[in-house]
């Protein structure tokens, strides 16, 4: 069977549901029956995770859906952080004392149920294997249910762990950003998610999405919001695989400005265009994150408005958080004279005048 079969096959058999894997046979190389023997007390902390309370993470071993071959097993799981940075892996061996490990995995640190492949490699054939998933966080360490498989007599397929790259934050406001990254499934099904918190440590999990079993890298991108204004947010790309799971690079953010909206904070500029009878008024408008409207007030006595002053109409200066160039056109002014104008900018948490400047029209 060549290797392109072989690729054809393993997709077809390993298919990622709803975050969780579910491995169907293959050629023969579907799971023996087992006997579950349990060595230990599941822990679960079903109502700790939806009340999204810290503590030891939930672990829950799959004891019926196996991929098999004469010296590989792929097993898997489920494991909640629980709120804090947690690793899980598989424990295995001939005898109820298991004796044997898989390597550590990272799956963070959020409150949502992280499904947790483990590929065991240097297995014997035809022989029959106890195993138990494990997690440990900084609240304790947890044992899933010990259950068993057999090896038979056929060949491992191939494929590798996805390869996850953590990219840059996009469209970020004060309280919503993009995370970005690429991920390659590597030949096998493959879902990804970011982690996020205003620490490394993040604390906060976006939903497991599919990312297919390709062999090219294909970008990842989520949205989140409820962010604070104003704040240094970090996060990271995971993705999985019955491979194993990768932790991407951590990389971070700052949400926009100000804290809380405010008062516009409009600043008068200058004149521009200026001829016998007419000009153009600039400004810079700081809508400070609340739908503010801007206009202008000229008129040839420095009081404006409070005495024979002219406006221009209103117009929009929208609601983001930093300046926006303003301007109006305005006619009909008499030749070689003094305009005093200001820009007034307006939002529902007050109306502010920007500083007054002067003009003078051409002969």
């Amino acid at each position: 069977m060549n290797k392109n079969v072989l690729i054809g096959i393993l997709v077809a058999a390993v298919i990622l549901i709803g975050g969780a894997f579910v491995f169907s046979s293959y050629s023969g190389m579907s799971p023996t029956a087992t006997t579950t023997v349990t060595t230990q007390t599941q822990t679960t902390n079903t109502t700790q995770s939806q009340q999204n309370q810290t503590g030891a993470p939930t672990v829950i071993t799959d004891g019926t859906n196996f991929f098999l071959s004469n010296s590989t097993a792929l097993v898997t799981g489920k494991v909640t952080p629980n709120g804090a940075q947690t690793a899980y892996w598989y424990e295995y061996g001939v005898t109820p004392a298991l004796g044997s490990r898989t390597s550590a995995q990272s799956v963070g640190s959020g409150f949502i149920a992280i499904p947790a492949p483990g590929y065991i490699s240097g297995l014997s054939p035809s022989t029959s294997y106890y195993f138990r998933l494990r997690a440990q966080n900084a609240f304790g360490t947890v044992d899933g249910t010990t259950f068993t498989f057999t090896t038979n007599t056929n060949p491992p397929l191939p494929g590798s762990a996805p390869t996850t790259h953590t990219d840059s934050a996009t469209d970020i406001t004060r309280t919503t950003a993009n995370l970005n990254g690429h991920v390659n499934p590597n030949n096998s099904a493959t879902s990804y998610w970011f982690e996020y918190g205003e620490t490394s440590e993040f604390g906060s999990a976006t939903a497991l999405q599919g990312a297919g079993s390709g062999n090219t890298s294909l970008p990842a991108s989520v949205s989140i919001s409820n962010l604070k204004p104003l704040t240094k947010y970090y996060f990271r790309l995971n993705s999985q695989n019955a491979y194993g799971t990768v932790n991407g690079s951590i990389v971070s953010f700052t949400t926009a400005g100000p804290r809380a909206p405010g008062a516009p904070q409009p600043d008068t500029t200058s004149a521009t265009n200026i001829s016998t009878s007419t000009a153009t008024l600039n400004a810079k408008v700081n809508p400070e994150g609340d739908q503010t409207s801007y206009w202008f007030e000229y008129g040839t006595d420095s009081l404006l408005g409070n005495i024979l002053g002219s406006t221009t109409k209103t117009a929009i200066a929208g609601n983001g958080t930093t300046p926006v160039s303003v301007s109006a056109d305005i006619t009909s002014l008499s030749s070689n004279t003094k305009y005093y104008f200001r820009v007034v900018a307006e939002n529902s948490y007050g109306t502010v005048s920007g500083d007054t400047v002067t003009f003078t029209t051409h002969r």
